[in-house]
């Protein structure tokens, strides 16, 4: 029987930023989960964030928090470039992991982690949080049981206009910048969960002054002649929708489609069938509670965003990168 299964999962966050303090306000309103500590580079960072949300134990390093006496899992939310490191710390210190998005910046890292979990047997799952949404799981759902017939076209974008700094992560190469990891991971996340792996790609971008991506657009082919239009944007506002249009009707995705709260499915015939998922947080506690629920259940990947899924995921990421001329040291 797993240790969770009748106790309080006890969670860490290493990187104590803008994600991880929504994160960690959603986390208290999970039942049977705390955050029990913090860890930065900076210790006063760490210390403030601890205070704010009642952590016992602060580390001025990531190193230290795997020997908090009191850990079960830790959320990784340090910039993209760091997180092949942190899990890796974590897992063969025997510390389950909840990495966020993207889960590294290349196929071989991501190979590394998952083959590592592996080994230690130990608990990994990318922070793809969208795929818990309650209306993007819905939508699948609906995708899956025919509801509009065969898939021919999905269509997503996601854009913003970011504040340009050279320094900033977004910005900055040797932090893993650019819309395509930060924000381009999304729609291509919709597409492999709705159509699977694409047959070919085609992809374009507008690379900025420092190097990356600041908008990128992506065209995806699949064997059953679906095609998915995406693209990510830090230059431009977008309406940040999301279309499926299958034979016999369309599902659309109100805006932000990622962490959208309401679906509604347009038929052929005329009927329209709307669904609402209302909620009063960022809307992370989907990933907490799955994360929860797979460590009491004694599971070692979750079966819904699987380390598989993950793999595919860079792959599709990877290919993207070459097609636009895109490396990272």
């Amino acid at each position: 029987m797993s240790k969770y299964t009748n106790g309080l999962i006890r969670w860490g966050i290493i990187g104590p930023g803008r994600i991880a303090h929504k994160f960690a306000q959603d986390l208290q309103q999970v039942a049977g989960a705390k955050l029990v500590a913090v860890a930065s580079r900076n210790l006063n960072r760490a210390s403030e964030f601890a205070q704010q949300y009642d952590a016992p134990y602060v580390y001025g390093s990531y190193e230290a928090i795997v020997n908090c006496p009191e850990l079960d899992v830790v959320y990784i939310a340090s910039p993209h470039i760091g997180h092949h490191e942190h899990t890796l710390l974590c897992l063969r210190a025997g510390v389950a992991v909840l990495c966020e998005k993207p889960f590294a910046m290349n196929r071989q890292q991501v190979q590394e982690m998952v083959e590592t979990a592996r080994k230690n047997n130990v608990f990994l799952m990318e922070a793809l949080w969208s795929r818990f949404n309650p209306a993007i799981w819905k939508a699948l759902e609906l995708v899956k049981s025919g509801a509009i017939g065969k898939v021919h076209l999905l269509k997503a974008d996601f854009g913003f206009k970011g504040t340009f700094d050279p320094e900033n992560r977004l910005f900055n190469k040797n932090l893993g910048g650019g819309s395509l990891l930060d924000i381009g991971i999304y729609p291509l996340f919709l597409a492999y969960s709705t159509l699977g792996m694409p047959q070919n790609s085609q992809a374009t971008a507008c690379i900025g002054t420092t190097g990356v991506d600041e908008t990128c657009g992506m065209i995806l082919k699949y064997a059953n002649d679906a095609v998915a239009v995406l693209d990510s944007s830090f230059r431009v506002k977008t309406r940040c929708e999301a279309f499926i249009y299958g034979e016999n009707g369309t599902i659309y995705f109100s805006p932000r489609w990622h962490e959208t709260k309401q679906l509604t499915v347009e038929y052929d015939q005329g009927e329209t069938e709307s669904f609402h998922f209302e909620r009063s947080t960022w809307g992370y506690e989907y990933e907490i509670q799955e994360v929860n629920q797979c460590l009491r259940n004694g599971q070692k990947e979750s079966t819904s965003w699987s380390l598989n899924d993950s793999l595919n995921l860079i792959d599709l990421l990877d290919s993207v990168r070459q097609l636009i001329g895109l490396n990272y040291e």
